[in-house]
């Protein structure tokens, strides 16, 4: 197994993880070693005392430890701190050509399914915790059996005191999951994450077979066929067009907008140009299109 860079908080989760890893490492079964990396999101004035906790962890297990501070301050929403915390886990990856573990379990599905629902998601949204560039072994396990595992093997951890504020949605939902959801509905959320992941993995081959057709190239850019797109319907024109938008860009749309994109794809005239994002629009010739940066003026 190459390098691991683990995610570690100081909470229950990423503690039975870190002493999962350290056997593993015993046992010659990541044979490049583990990096603890810690961030501290600059949220909470106690966070200081995880980052030292932390720190004395690696040390006694032997791991390397990297952390930084964000300083995003108490009014900071949970999604700017996972984009801030996942910017600083895959700068450390890249350097170290490394694969990031996290400490995702059961309840964590559940509780991001519900979210996503809560918001009005896609499909898409019921595929969460997915990406192929993490590793997380304790999607299995659900957050009984993890506390179950550190109280057994008496491993010590720090509680964090935002867990308990209702000013964040994972918190209420994470408490109504607590309270109305039995083990057998849980399970049945969960083989529904599964058979989504499934799906979106179907897709995805398809979508990659499709654009592969409908692609032309010169030496520094991709050209896709405009007919193409007013000959298919919505839901598969929205989800080619997510994937071009993607490796050309780095954008992802939401439905709404990749569907505005659809229909000016298919109506726009000969040289004009569809906005995509703040820095990228697309440039329409009349059987063709490409993407490029807006110019500065």
């Amino acid at each position: 197994m190459k390098k691991i860079v683990l995610a570690v908080s100081g909470g229950v989760d990423s503690i039975v993880l870190l002493a999962f890893l350290a056997r593993l490492s015993q046992s010659q079964k990541i044979e490049q070693g583990v990096i603890v990396a810690h961030f501290d999101h600059g949220i909470r004035t106690d966070s200081a005392e995880d980052l030292e906790f932390v720190r004395d962890l690696a040390k006694k297990y032997g791991f390397e430890f990297m952390s930084e501070r964000g300083n995003l301050g108490g009014d900071a929403g949970e999604d700017s701190a996972r984009r801030a915390r996942y910017n600083f886990l895959r700068r450390i990856a890249t350097q170290e050509s490394a694969k990031i573990a996290t400490a995702h379990h059961k309840n964590d599905i559940i509780e991001t399914v519900a979210i996503n629902l809560r918001r009005g998601t896609g499909w898409r949204g019921l595929a969460v915790l997915d990406s192929p560039d993490i590793w997380r072994p304790l999607l299995q396990f659900d957050k009984s059996q993890i506390l179950d595992y550190a109280k057994k093997h008496n491993l010590a951890w720090h509680e964090d005191s935002t867990n308990a504020n209702q000013k964040y949605l994972r918190n209420k939902f994470r408490h109504r999951i607590a309270t109305d959801l039995d083990d057998e509905s849980v399970q049945q959320v969960f083989n529904l994450w599964q058979a989504q992941i499934k799906l979106k993995a179907d897709i995805d081959r398809e979508v990659l077979k499709i654009v592969g057709k409908i692609t032309s190239q010169t030496t520094n850019k991709n050209y896709y066929q405009r007919y193409f797109f007013a000959q298919i319907d919505q839901k598969t024109a929205t989800e080619i067009l997510r994937y071009i938008i993607l490796q050309n860009t780095g954008e992802i749309l939401t439905r709404r907008a990749l569907c505005d994109i659809w229909v000016k794809l298919k109506t726009v005239q000969p040289g004009k140009k569809i906005p995509v994002s703040k820095k990228w629009q697309i440039v329409a010739s009349k059987t063709k299109f490409s993407f490029e940066k807006f110019t500065k003026r």
